[in-house]
């Protein structure tokens, strides 16, 4: 089983709700942003930016209430591309994370964890 397969297994062990963010594709800050877009099945009005998707994963209200775990196979990919762009991609993600979290800035019935496994 690779650790992507575990991390799912894993999520649904708990009853979360697992989301696979397409790792060959997120290259650039633009495809990583796609990427979990995509994994998330953000609105069509998605602004491809760092702001639109800090708001778009603090948000989720399209999807359903529980804990949604974001897992991220080969997000080294980006982070050799592209580092800069990785360290800002990885920011947003942690501080979505954080907000969605037990005590965090949002109250709803969503929580938001991310996982990084190997490709």
């Amino acid at each position: 089983m690779t650790a992507t397969e575990t991390a799912v297994a894993q999520a649904r062990a708990r009853g979360a709700h697992p989301h696979v963010i397409d790792g060959e594709r997120a290259v650039d800050k633009l495809s990583a942003m796609d990427a979990i877009a995509a994994a998330l099945s953000f609105p069509e009005y998605f602004g491809r930016n760092l702001d639109a998707l800090y708001d778009s994963l603090t948000d989720l209200s399209w999807l359903r209430p529980g804990e949604h775990v974001l897992i991220w196979p080969g997000s080294d990919r980006l982070k050799e591309t592209d580092p800069k762009a990785y360290l800002a991609v990885r920011g947003v993600l942690s501080d979505a994370q954080r907000a969605l979290a037990p005590g965090g800035d949002r109250t709803d019935d969503r929580r938001l964890t991310v996982v990084l496994t190997d490709s």
